[in-house]
């Protein structure tokens, strides 16, 4: 059986990610990023337009540009460099899954085809094993170092603690866990 905190921690990002999904187009410049913190656990969901990561938003055409493509993934499976994680909560890096149609990123089954040639995107989730998640202060949000097409990153927090949004805006990294 799942625990409190956890069924509350789905239900808000749950609640959080629908009416997402359901509003306006993405928006160049800006991705969203949710963060879940559990006793033992640190989980970071993002979701940004391609155009942020590789500077166009469809397939590779070329090589230069698979190169690229496939620089901006090794990039996000190195989690631990982007994400930097209070060291007061033992954090290391256990899974990183992306999903992307136009990079041929394993996507569900359900999901539509990627368009040819606009508007692709990106998720991800990274998951942290913690030994004390709930002692973690601070995420480094390493996201604008990476990818300077990034401008803006739209986040929301769940933890034990409460919840809140914030945004953080080049050249601000840091979030704050505890209010």
């Amino acid at each position: 059986m799942k625990s409190p905190i956890h069924r509350l921690l789905f239900a808000a990002l749950t609640a959080a990610v629908l009416p997402a999904q359901a509003g306006p187009a993405h928006q160049h410049g800006v991705a969203r990023l949710d963060v879940a913190v559990e006793p033992n656990r640190v989980t970071l969901y993002l979701d940004t337009p391609l155009d942020n990561l590789l500077g166009f938003e469809r397939a590779p055409r070329s090589d230069a540009e698979r190169q690229q493509a496939d620089a901006a993934v090794a990039r996000l499976k190195d989690a631990e460099k982007i994400f930097r994680i209070d060291g007061a909560a033992g954090c290391k890096l256990a899974k990183v899954t992306l999903t992307s149609a136009a990079l041929g990123l394993p996507t569900p089954a359900a999901a539509a085809p990627a368009p040819k040639d606009e508007h692709a995107d990106l998720e991800g989730r990274f998951e942290f094993s913690c030994t004390s998640g709930a002692r973690a202060g601070f995420v480094e949000v390493g996201l604008f170092e990476a990818f300077a097409q990034m401008k803006r990153i739209d986040l929301q927090l769940v933890s034990p603690k409460g919840q809140m949004k914030a945004t953080l805006v080049r050249p601000t990294s840091r979030v704050a866990l505890v209010r």
